[in-house]
């Protein structure tokens, strides 16, 4: 019998070098410099990233490979475009009636034997969680993968609270030994070619530096982290559903991990968005079918977990977080973000982040979904992330969940110039742009001068500090005629 190797999960590692060893090719970029509320420059943190070939070029590929992995399931499924939309529809649902579902699955979790706490913010957050360690005299947290914790910073919360937190998803791991944060909603440690984890786990956890075999690399990090799961008291999940008629948790996984750190210690800790809740569960059936699709190009993933109660002698706690969720569902342009079930679909399409890695963001949430997430928490901070896009659509045109994303990015665009966010540099640019293209004669006069001088202009006056085009590219050679002319010039013949 022939055996056929799957190729719709996270995808085998390929070698960059002819020879297999793409060890001291070149050192990994390093994120954004984060200072304070500063605004993140994802510019310069992009042009590092563009700066190493290597990475550059896996990152850009392999994402891509995820997408078209994406659009070949999607195109099996006859009702793909209905799934969507009925998604979209229930998420509606849920977000409009958001508070009578909380209580809803408060009252069933409850029942189950669950204890359910509620917490208005981060730092609410992260004392329910020292509290519940503290009850147990734990001084060790192993947890699953979770983006609300890492907005949270739970971590570093915890690390200053005198507890060691272990992080057990694969790619989680290789970024907190490597003291990053995860780049990818999904593949945390995406941007990283086998030999910067090799270097990683030969560092931290005396693997043989050079040794690049992926699996070698995992169970080495497998059976370092097994006996640290089987002695923790007390383990941590996300969720990535909070179903409102059974009171269940579930959570989505290809590892297993999640199950060992909710089932293996005495005590479960889940960390939850208040938007993570769908009023049946029969309405899972629906996302199932687009979560891992979508994320990695697989029919289903791996582990789809539904935990409704506390193991026996056990205890089980969900935390319920607001932490800005409240104030972006009453903004009338922005409150649809609540529908996103992070699949990091729209990450994997985008040019621009697959070309400038998720670090290059300075935030918990990169790519597209970023863009209109971020700066909810702080406008300051990430007033420069909306133009890190092209708006072209095509997060929206994969996003599972219709979110308009790319009409998001541009409303936020319009927010940081009312409020006088973008560098003086940028807002002159803008208000000379806005000058000329409103102007339909100015553009055509400007565009047919640029045409006949640029053909002509010595190269120095091209490529300088003040033409950020020339920094990254060659200018494009000029047409003969413009469009325009060569419309006007068709239809007179017509």
């Amino acid at each position: 019998m022939k055996r056929v190797r799957v190729d719709h999960a996270e995808g085998r590692s390929r070698p960059l070098a002819p020879d297999g060893n793409d060890a001291a090719r070149e050192p990994q970029p390093r994120g954004a410099v984060v200072r304070g509320r500063r605004p993140v420059d994802h510019a310069e943190a992009a042009e590092r990233f563009l700066a190493a070939p290597d990475h550059l070029s896996f990152h850009d590929k392999r994402l891509w490979d995820v997408r078209e992995k994406r659009d070949r399931e999607s195109r099996g499924i006859p009702e793909w475009e209905q799934l969507r939309q009925l998604a979209s529809d229930i998420k509606d649902y849920a977000l409009t009636h958001l508070d009578s579902l909380l209580e809803e699955f408060e009252y069933r979790a409850t029942a189950n034997g669950v204890v359910v706490h509620w917490a208005r913010d981060a730092a609410e957050h992260n004392r329910i969680v020292t509290d519940i360690l503290r009850a147990h005299g734990a001084t060790e947290l192993v947890k699953s993968k979770s983006m609300l914790t890492e907005e949270c910073g739970l971590r570093d919360h915890l690390q200053q609270a005198g507890v060691s937190v272990i992080e057990t998803d694969l790619g989680e791991r290789i970024q907190q030994l490597d003291d990053e944060d995860p780049s990818h909603v999904v593949v945390p440690a995406v941007h990283k070619l086998r030999s910067d984890v090799a270097a990683v786990f030969a560092r931290t956890i005396g693997t043989d530096p050079a040794c690049d075999d992926p699996a070698y690399l995992a169970e080495s990090q497998r059976m370092s982290n097994r006996p640290l799961i089987l002695d923790a008291r007390v383990g941590m999940t996300g969720a990535n559903f909070l179903v409102a008629d059974s009171g269940a948790v579930v959570v989505c996984t290809n590892e297993g991990n999640a199950d060992l750190c909710a089932s293996v210690p005495g005590v479960h800790i889940v960390s939850a968005g208040i938007e993570k809740i769908v009023p049946r569960t029969r309405d899972l059936g629906v996302f199932i079918r687009l979560l891992s699709r979508s994320a990695l190009g697989s029919p289903i993933t791996q582990y789809t977990s539904h935990f409704r109660g506390p193991r026996a002698g056990g205890s089980m706690h969900v935390i319920l977080v607001d932490n800005g969720r409240s104030e972006r569902l009453g903004a009338e342009e922005f409150w649809t973000s609540l529908k996103c079930i992070r699949c990091g679909a729209c990450m994997n399409t985008c040019p621009v982040y697959r070309r400038s890695g998720g670090l290059s963001y300075g935030a918990t949430y990169a790519g597209p979904i970023g863009l209109i997430i971020d700066p909810s928490f702080n406008r300051r901070k990430y007033s420069l992330l909306p133009y890190a896009s092209t708006l072209n659509g095509s997060c929206t045109a994969v996003c599972p969940v219709k979110i308009n994303i790319h009409e998001q990015i541009l409303s936020w665009r319009r927010v940081m110039a009312e409020h006088h966010e973008p560098s003086m540099t940028k807002q002159m640019s803008m208000k000379g742009a806005s000058a000329l293209l409103s102007r339909p004669a100015a553009y055509r006069a400007a565009v047919d001068a640029a045409n006949a001088v640029l053909p002509h202009m010595p190269r120095f006056a091209l490529y300088n500090p003040a033409n950020a085009w020339g920094r990254g590219r060659e200018v494009p050679q000029a047409p003969g005629q413009s469009f325009h002319a060569w419309f006007k010039a068709r239809r007179g013949t017509s």
